[in-house]
Parts: C-alpha cells; structure tokens; sequence
C-alpha cells in the first residue's frame, strides 16, 4: 500500500509539474493567463490534497479528501480540453496531459469507491 501511494503521489506531483511548464507556453493573453491559473489552480492542488489524505485522521476524512482530489482532477482535464478544443497549445504537447489527467481520474475515482465500500 505504501508504494501504490508514494508512486500516485509522484505522479500527481510530475503532473503538476507538468502543467506549470504547460501554463509557461500559453500566449500572454487575457485568455491565456485566465485558463492558466485555472488550470494551474487544479492540477497543483489535487497533488497538495493527496498528501493531506494520506495523513488522514479517519475514514470518513481520507474518503472527503480524496473527492477533493477528483473534484481537482476532472475540472484539470476540464481545462485541458478547452485548451485542446481552443487550440491554445498543439495537440503534440496537450495530448500526454490529457492522457495522464484522465488515468489519474480513474485511479483516484477506484480509490474513493474502494474506501467508501470499505467504509460499509
């Protein structure tokens, strides 16, 4: 169980990584500094609230803390499709991000519903 978190919290962490170097090649336009924040508000946070689930104090408090991270996660690939459909960023750079939040949504999603089944 140890490795399986240390390993989402890497890729949670290269992601958001990721996704600064992502936001840096948006045009310096009111369009491109409004939907990088965004996005860069979303990816960096879901990395920042796995760490906290992974110290949580119950439960109840890990299943809160995870949906936290989904919730950051689906609204980064939000992000990372209007930048696709927008076509702010060629797709050759958007398509592994894209890849990556999406695997991450599935990961975190089985997690929640692994621990509320357990929670029962």
């Amino acid at each position: 169980m140890q490795n399986n978190r240390k390993s989402l919290s890497e890729r949670l962490l290269d992601f958001g990584v990721r996704i600064i170097g992502l936001t840096v090649k948006l045009n310096k336009t009111a369009v491109g500094r409004h939907i990088g924040d965004q996005l860069m508000r979303s990816a960096t946070s879901s990395g920042a609230n796995y760490e906290e689930a992974c110290g949580a104090e119950s439960k109840a408090d890990f299943i809160h803390k995870m949906q936290l991270v989904l919730k950051e996660l689906c609204e980064s690939l939000y992000w990372l499709k209007l930048i696709g459909r927008a076509k702010l960023i060629p797709s050759e750079d958007l398509h592994p991000l894209l890849r990556e939040a999406d695997e991450l949504v599935k990961i975190v999603a089985k997690s929640v519903i692994t621990a509320k089944s357990k929670e029962k």
